[in-house]
């Protein structure tokens, strides 16, 4: 087990279904990170929540998806984000976890945005991803499944959970109060990743991400409105510690959950 976990997440403005372009910023942005476990993108970090454009979605061997490979093999870390991928005579808003070896994990976005018809472009996910990556148990999420407690339940001791985000300035206040309301009710690490900019629908978005630790507090955030890359270094120690504790999660309900 790895006591610690070194984490860099990216907020950025992307440019609009341009993925050759974002691809490449992302590099110039992540080209002075020395050492990550994990590097985070936000949702649709190629070519911004374009849900409409699903001529844009991409195979599992097309130009991102090796580019991904290519990246995490060069900063010998996982590089984790989410785009548009067909397969099967479906498209997906699929979240991609690169190792540096190679090896792919994906999960499908489940709760999928209803209110600008997410939902008519594209194929819902059925069930969560849950890694277990150098001795952590991870549960990786996307954007409005964060509104869902009950997906977001942690029935298996994941010490830590993230939200790659395209979430707009004008709700930003529910990300926040959320955000904060998974990491305490599921005494677990909790990342919000959420880019900053306007997009093609002119739609505003300020960032706000953060790291929260298992008792609520912020223990990381990107400036608002800004570009940013946050670095830090979570401890299971002090996650087993809150834990051992307040043992709040031996208490929880039993429930027989689909996901």
């Amino acid at each position: 087990m790895k006591e610690e976990l070194r984490i860099a997440l990216l907020q950025f403005d992307m440019c609009w279904e341009e993925a050759h372009t974002n691809r490449l910023q992302i590099e110039e942005y992540i080209s002075g990170l020395i050492e990550a476990d994990i590097i985070l993108l936000p949702e649709m970090f190629s070519t911004g929540f374009s849900v409409e454009s699903i001529h844009l979605a991409e195979a599992m061997d097309g130009a991102t998806v090796e580019w991904m490979k290519s990246i995490a093999q060069k900063k010998a870390s996982v590089l984790c984000g989410t785009l548009m991928i067909k397969e099967g005579g479906h498209v997906y808003n699929r979240l991609l976890w690169v190792e540096p070896n190679g090896k792919i994990h994906y999960y499908d976005k489940r709760h999928l945005f209803s209110l600008i018809e997410e939902d008519r472009y594209f194929t819902a996910g059925k069930k969560r991803l849950i890694i277990d990556y150098k001795g952590w148990i991870i549960c990786p999420l996307i954007c409005y499944d964060l509104r869902f407690p009950v997906f977001s339940r942690n029935d298996v001791d994941y010490d830590l959970c993230f939200y790659l985000a395209n979430w707009p300035n004008k709700r930003i206040a529910a990300w926040d109060t959320l955000l904060k309301a998974r990491a305490i009710e599921n005494q677990s690490y909790v990342i919000g990743l959420n880019r900053v900019g306007i997009d093609g629908y002119k739609t505003d978005y300020s960032g706000h991400s953060q790291v929260i630790d298992p008792q609520g507090d912020i223990i990381a955030s990107a400036p608002e409105n800004e570009i940013g890359l946050i670095e830090l270094v979570l401890s299971k120690n002090h996650l087993l510690e809150i834990r051992k504790r307040l043992p709040f999660l031996n208490d929880r309900d039993e429930l027989a959950l689909s996901i």
